[in-house]
């Protein structure tokens, strides 16, 4: 009885850290739009510079290339081998969370803004359409993330899952409808919000090549590791629908089988 009791205690424990990493998660999500979007935060990404045009790039260098790291390594299946050594698995995901919210909020803390206009859309028209185009990004990021599945996406479907005593399964390979367009439309939505703005500044630009960069290496490591699970069903996918830019004319079912456009 003790030992049943001291079992359903820890799938409580890890099933709170799921959720506090989750709540921790969407409030840095949130704060990241504001700093992105110049609103409501101390020290957004185009803030009044405080250092040198060197020192700063050097600075906001170092903290992408931190997220980057951090992102991406952890993302790879060997290291959530060697990971899951040290954490439960059913917290593994929750934890890759946490750890992407550290790092972003390091760089939220220590960012140097750089200054400078790149570019400025003076039309009060353009303006609109801009912002327009920077919240239709986030809304996509976010739907694209149920789209698929966000809870296990966030690792709260692995914590309830260990809650209840079940086993996890990994979500089977399908193509909802978004992803039958693009194979990665939530990278498309980062891509609006990052570029979709009025006035682009000299460090905006800096964070959005960074990003962008990064997503191009990501996609080719994160499309490496989906071959290996899905096999030919992703490489079929893959040759079917284009990566980021959707082609007009045609389109896919969920199983990966072309469609005429309707």
């Amino acid at each position: 009885m003790e030992s049943k009791h001291a079992s359903m205690s820890g799938r409580i424990a890890i099933f709170a850290y799921g959720i506090a990493c989750y709540a921790i998660f969407f409030a840095t999500f949130l704060y990241l739009a504001a700093f992105i979007g110049n609103v409501l935060v101390p020290n957004p990404i185009d803030g009044a510079p405080r250092v040198g045009l060197l020192q700063g790039m050097i600075t906001d260098l170092a903290l992408l290339g931190l997220f980057a790291v951090q992102h991406s390594v952890m993302a790879r299946p060997a290291f959530k081998r060697w990971w899951t050594r040290i954490v439960p698995p059913a917290a593994e995901r929750s934890t890759y969370v946490l750890f992407t919210s550290i790092a972003l909020i390091v760089m939220f803390a220590f960012w140097e803004p750089l200054g400078g206009v790149v570019w400025q859309v003076e039309s009060s028209v353009g303006r609109n359409l801009a912002w327009l185009a920077f919240a239709a990004g986030w809304l996509l990021v976010l739907i694209a993330t149920f789209v698929i599945n966000h809870f296990d996406l966030f690792g709260l479907r692995q914590v309830w899952l260990h809650l209840v005593g079940r086993p996890y399964t990994a979500l089977r390979f399908r193509t909802p409808w978004l992803y039958r367009r693009v194979r990665h439309p939530l990278y498309v939505g980062w891509l609006f919000a990052f570029w979709a703005t009025p006035t682009m500044t000299l460090t905006h630009l800096l964070f959005a090549l960074a990003l962008t960069t990064y997503i191009l290496v990501a996609i080719r490591y994160e499309e490496r590791d989906l071959v290996t699970m899905h096999g030919e069903a992703y490489q079929r996918y893959r040759e079917q629908v284009p990566m980021l830019v959707p082609r007009i004319g045609s389109r896919v079912d969920g199983s990966g089988t072309p469609l005429e456009s309707a």
